[in-house]
C-alpha cells in the first residue's frame, strides 16, 4: 500500500516514514504545496496524509485539486489547526478522516488503514472470494483452507488487483503501485513480468481459479 506523506516538519516526517515503512507502507514524502501538487497529479496513492499549513500554499487546495481531477486517493488531514471549521471544511472537501497533531503513530497506521479498508474493501478487514480468503491483518492468503505462502511484493499486488477487480492495470501503474515514483526512473518495468508469473504460479498450485488475467499489449485485469 503507498501512502503519500505532505508534511513540511523534517523531524516529524521523518519519524512518521520510518514507523509507517515498518508497517509494510511504501511512503513518499512532499515538503511543500508545489511537491504536493506534483504528485498527486502524477501519481495514485492509497492514502495522503496532507497537513494544512504547507510553504507555498494551503492543504485545502490540495483537496480541491483532487476533487478537480476526480481523484479516488484516501486523504487524512493532519493538522496543528485543531478548529471545528478546519475539520469540518476538510471533510466537505473529500478527506476521509482528520487528526490533530500530536498524535501517536499507532493511532495514525490505525486511521490509513481504516481508511484503505473502507474505501477498497467495504470495511472488512478479511477478504472472501470463492475459494481465496485474505486476511488483511494478518496478511494471510488461504485457498480452500490451504495457505498461500507470497512475498509482501506478491501480497501487495493481490490486493491491489482485488481492489481494483474488472479494471484493466498497466503495466507502468502497477511498477509504480510497487516501487513509488522511483519507478520513472527503472529501465523497464520487466521485474513485474517476474512477480505476476509467481503470484498467479502459487494461487494455482493451490488450487485457485484463473482470475488474473494477462491482456497483451494492454496490462493486466483480475477479472470477476
Amino acid at each position: 500500500m503507498k501512502v503519500l506523506i505532505v508534511e513540511d516538519e523534517p523531524e516529524l516526517a521523518k519519524s512518521m516514514i520510518s514507523y509507517l515503512s515498518d508497517q509494510s507502507y511504501l511512503c513518499e514524502l512532499a515538503v511543500d504545496y508545489q511537491q504536493a501538487l506534483d504528485k498527486i497529479s502524477t501519481y495514485h496513492y492509497d492514502c495522503i496524509l496532507l497537513d494544512l499549513m504547507l510553504p507555498g500554499g494551503s492543504g485545502m487546495k490540495i483537496l480541491d485539486e483532487l476533487k478537480l481531477q476526480n481523484k479516488e486517493d484516501g486523504v487524512i488531514i493532519i493538522s496543528a489547526k485543531n478548529s471545528l471549521e478546519d475539520k469540518i471544511k476538510g471533510l466537505e472537501l473529500g478527506a476521509d478522516d482528520y487528526l490533530a497533531k500530536p498524535f501517536h503513530l499507532s493511532e495514525l497506521a490505525a486511521r490509513i488503514y481504516s481508511v484503505i479498508r473502507r474505501r477498497s474493501f467495504g470495511n472488512s478487514n478479511v477478504i472472501t472470494q470463492n475459494e481465496l480468503k485474505i486476511d488483511l491483518l494478518a496478511k494471510t492468503v488461504m485457498v480452500r483452507d490451504i495457505p498461500v505462502v507470497l512475498t509482501k511484493r506478491e501480497f501487495d499486488m493481490l490486493i491491489f488487483f482485488i481492489g481494483n477487480k474488472n479494471r484493466v492495470i498497466s503495466k507502468s501503474a502497477l511498477a509504480e503501485h510497487l516501487s513509488g515514483d522511483i519507478a520513472d526512473m527503472l529501465d523497464n518495468h520487466d521485474f513485474i513480468y517476474a512477480h505476476i508469473k509467481n503470484l498467479k504460479r502459487k494461487l494455482a498450485e493451490a488450487g485457485s481459479g484463473n482470475y488474473l488475467k494477462t491482456l497483451y499489449g494492454n496490462g493486466y485485469k483480475w477479472e470477476i
